[in-house]
């Protein structure tokens, strides 16, 4: 598919002609009180249309900004096609966010109409009230806990229903059609905050042309069609899960699902057993610890099964289906019926005809393990600011380390200090309120990704982030996510972020995996009380340096992990040391650890 084989129309005039194209094919799924509810194309857009419509009758004006705090349901989309029906532009904040982190956004982008889940995430936004001129109304999904508010606040507050219900009864039923008549594909549709690992979260304006641009390769990468199906779960606000939620969808006419809440994902995974999955590294983390953990607790023939077919397949990893020898299919054929099938129906993935990782690096050791396992995992690169996926392996040419080549339309060229340059119609539009930064970032048409990479076996690699890349007090350059991704590569270790620049050797603050370390010290009759008393007992230090030391004998000597401390708490969102979408922020967990750094050191 080329990008020319799309309709030239944007998201919203989409959504309209898959209405009128495919009324009564199911569009979307949710899960309430167990039971999956379907939702017909028509349905989707004429509730779309009622939202936008009631949006506009609490005075939302053309072009208007609609912000949106929730995890992942049907309101979500109701809420930023609505917006976009009536021309207006739909902004993201993550759910997990702490009050200031909201306020900053909301305030920052200038949104007039704040859609919000429930009561929690209204809270956060009256917190910032007096910080919000722009604000003029609150819209609300659930509707418990709103009697508590106050008069005077409940009068800035309306529900969700109320919303749709104001459209649906509105006399200005032309107002969609003049609007969608009047949008091009230059307009903005959305803007997506950075995560802000290294300062303020940055608002990317992302343009219906866009979309429209980096659809096609994701399409045929993928190999996806109208008969794919996917499981929504991750942020709606992070450009990831909106390719595959909205863009993709709206444009092939695939089906979505959402599940309970984020904390039923394995469960509504093996209920939807869909044909593509997403997961951000720390999804296939823990789906691999959880692995691990069950082959802790079960006996040891099954274990000793394993193994086997573990070391039987371990070659079909990076081998295309169809370069597979006789030997190969019977072993993989006699291992899938005895363990890797009830693996896969484990995690809910024994449909998965794609299954992709991105977002951040992952552990080599990760992707491995679960292509051997039968997973047709597959890595992926891109950037808020390339709306989505740019790069990925095509399934039958998966080289374990590397992120693929670049998809259709996509032109690529790597610069003198090996960062990737891209350009194409998915470049985006620039920073919100900010030209100096749109200026450094996007430069003659080409969008500067920071990321260093080179090339591997045909496909790239990507090295590390440019302002990420260390040199010791030697002279040697190292880049730590390479040495941070081979030591997290051991289900006991959940972070490493490795500190080096200047030093005569690498250190490293490591955290442990609550769950698997803790697993590991039940069974050897190991006491504990919580995490600092887990991490603080001889028997898991040993541990961890028998993992450091397994990681080590992979890396070059100058980057092996000379010394470690354990962190003995979880590093936290609200304590400013990860992003909402858990990336670590260097500077600060080093301002917050100088301590235990310079121990190091002594």
């Amino acid at each position: 598919m080329t990008s020319t084989a799309l309709p030239e129309l944007t998201l919203p005039q989409m959504l309209r002609q898959q209405a009128q194209a495919m009324p009564a094919h199911i569009a979307i799924r949710q899960k309430d009180f167990g039971i999956w509810k379907p939702v017909r194309w028509d349905a989707y857009y004429q509730r779309a249309c009622h939202f936008g419509l009631g949006l506009r009758a609490l005075g939302l004006p053309a072009g208007g900004h609609v912000g949106v705090i929730s995890e992942n349901r049907i309101e979500w989309i109701l809420a930023q096609m609505g917006a976009g029906l009536v021309g207006a532009v739909t902004v993201g904040v993550y759910p997990t966010s702490p009050t200031p982190e909201v306020a900053y956004v909301v305030g920052h982008a200038d949104i007039e109409i704040m859609v919000c889940e429930d009561q929690e995430q209204t809270d956060k936004v009256l917190a910032a009230l007096d910080e919000l001129p722009r604000l003029r109304r609150i819209v609300v999904m659930e509707t418990k806990g709103l009697r508590s508010f106050a008069p005077e606040m409940r009068q800035l507050i309306s529900t969700f229903d109320e919303v749709e219900q104001i459209g649906a009864t509105s006399g200005n039923k032309t107002l969609i059609d003049e609007a969608l008549a009047q949008q091009t594909l230059d307009d903005i549709g959305l803007m997506i905050y950075t995560s802000g690992s290294t300062g303020k979260p940055k608002g990317a304006m992302i343009s219906y042309r866009n979309i429209r641009g980096v659809v096609p390769g994701i399409v045929e990468r993928l190999g996806l069609s109208a008969d794919s199906t996917h499981l929504s779960y991750l942020p709606l606000c992070h450009v990831a899960e909106q390719m595959l939620t909205t863009f993709v969808p709206v444009y092939v006419g695939s089906q979505v699902n959402f599940g309970e809440s984020i904390r039923t994902v394995q469960e509504d995974l093996r209920e939807v057993a869909p044909t593509m999955f997403l997961g951000v590294p720390r999804i296939w983390e823990k789906l691999h610890a959880a692995i691990s953990i069950k082959l802790q607790e079960t006996g040891g023939l099954r274990r000793a099964l394993f193994r086997w077919a573990y070391a039987a397949c371990a070659g079909l990893a990076e081998k295309p289906r169809n370069a597979w020898r006789l030997s190969d299919k019977a072993a993989y054929f006699v291992s899938y019926w005895t363990i890797f099938r009830a693996l896969q129906n484990f995690i809910g993935l024994r449909d998965a005809q794609v299954a992709l990782t991105g977002a951040a690096p992952i552990p080599p050791d990760v992707v491995r393990f679960f292509r051997v396992l039968g997973v047709p995992l597959v890595e992926v690169y891109g950037l808020t600011e390339s709306t989505g996926m740019i790069t990925g392996h095509r399934r039958d040419q998966v080289v374990i380390g590397t992120v693929g080549v670049p998809i259709l339309g996509v032109e690529h060229r790597i610069g003198a200090e090996g960062e990737l340059q891209v350009r194409g119609d998915m470049v985006f539009a620039g920073y919100y309120k900010s030209p100096e930064a749109t200026a450094s970032s996007i430069r003659d048409g080409w969008l500067y990704t920071g990321d260093v990479v080179r090339e591997e076996q045909g496909q790239l690699k990507i090295v590390d982030r440019l302002k990420d890349i260390m040199i010791t007090a030697g002279g040697k350059n190292l880049t730590p996510s390479e040495i941070e991704n081979t030591m997290k590569g051991s289900p006991y270790i959940k972070e490493c972020i490795i500190v080096a620049e200047g030093r005569k050797f690498v250190g490293a603050l490591v955290q442990i995996d609550l769950e698997t370390v803790g697993k590991w010290a039940e069974a050897r009759r190991i006491p504990f009380t919580h995490f600092r008393s887990l991490v603080e007992t001889p028997q898991v230090r040993e541990l961890i340096q028998a993992e450091i030391d397994r990681g080590n004998e992979r890396l070059a000597q100058v980057s092996q992990i000379r010394k470690f401390h354990l962190l003995t708490k979880e590093l936290d969102h609200d304590d400013g040391e990860v992003t909402a979408t858990m990336k670590v922020r260097r500077s600060s967990i080093y301002k917050t650890y100088t301590v235990e750094i310079e121990a190091l050191y002594r």
